[in-house]
């Protein structure tokens, strides 16, 4: 016989599309977000980033040669963890606890688990979390933009929606940026250019951060009865940020597209109820982490049954 029947393990498709030239898509849909963190906050910001992300690189280079396994530093993703988790951090933190939470977020989470593709939940949620239950009062800080009047400190915008005084808040400005927070989380309108870009890439589908923000809204819709102060609900806080570039991890998000529509719902359920009734007044992190965890149970709900199969 001319020919031979050759037997391979799926997948038996493949495309062009690298770990590394998808990460650096994230990477460029991030800068924009980035530059306008800058232009707001000023040359620390640049700091922040600049030791979470060596750090990320630096960390997960080491833990590869001292385990002897190879190098994954080139695949780029330990860049976006820490260009995440400073997205995250106000810029006052000071810049040995961002190293810590980098720590936790690339060695504990990423690394221990087996590296990229392994990790139970994603690594910059993990990091930021433990930053706020460990350093809370450093975390709390709310820096306002170089332009403010009060270039200090002031409430975030939820502080302020949570009072109950919105008078003082600005669709525009938050859609902007012009506002207190973490690093990458006030400026909506940097973070849906850089959603724009991934979706338009095929990097990410729309299903996860739509339902998200969508279900945010309605929900503080229903409880506020207003259509202008649902809208400042969720254009505060790290709901863009977490929505576009947190909740669309390939990892630790689910892969069928009514999965996807289940996570959103229920990282907005979570967020929602925690903004409202919760100790803190943020509650992105928290609910993504914990729909992290019920990925599998997600996945296996909403896949197809293949042909001919038998139903679980």
């Amino acid at each position: 016989m001319g020919e031979k029947l050759i037997l391979t393990v799926s997948p038996h498709f493949t495309g062009k599309r690298t770990t590394q030239n998808i990460m650096l898509d994230v990477i460029l849909a991030l800068a924009p977000a980035v530059i306008v963190s800058v232009i707001l906050f000023g040359l620390r910001a640049i700091a922040v980033y600049a030791s979470t992300v060596i750090s990320a690189v630096v960390f997960e280079y080491a833990f590869d040669r001292i385990t002897k396994k190879e190098n994954t530093i080139k695949d780029l993703s330990a860049i976006i963890t820490g260009l995440l988790l400073a997205m995250n951090l106000p810029v006052t933190i000071p810049l040995w606890q961002a190293v810590v939470g980098t720590f936790f977020a690339i060695v504990i989470v990423k690394c221990l688990f087996g590296g990229l593709g392994k990790n139970f939940a994603n690594p910059a949620i993990v990091g930021r979390i433990v930053m706020l239950l460990a350093f809370t009062s450093a975390m709390s800080a709310a820096p306002s933009f170089l332009g403010s009047v009060d270039a200090v400190s002031s409430a975030t915008p939820l502080a302020v929606i949570n009072s109950g005084d919105i008078r003082s808040l600005s669709l525009m400005k938050l859609f902007l940026g012009q506002c207190s927070g973490a690093l990458g989380e006030t400026c909506a309108a940097a973070l849906l250019l850089g959603g724009l870009y991934l979706i338009i890439r095929d990097v990410i589908s729309w299903h996860t951060p739509v339902t998200f923000i969508a279900t945010v809204y309605l929900g503080s819709l229903i409880v506020t009865g207003s259509p202008y102060e649902a809208l400042l609900c969720i254009l505060s806080g790290g709901l863009f940020l977490g929505a576009i570039f947190m909740a669309t991890d390939y990892v630790t998000t689910p892969t069928t597209k009514w999965g996807q529509v289940v996570f959103g719902i229920g990282c907005g359920l979570l967020t929602f109820i925690i903004r409202f009734w919760g100790s803190y007044p943020e509650g992105v992190s928290f609910s993504i982490l914990l729909m992290n965890i019920l990925t599998p149970f997600i996945d296996k709900w909403t896949r197809k049954k293949p042909f001919g199969g038998i139903a679980a």
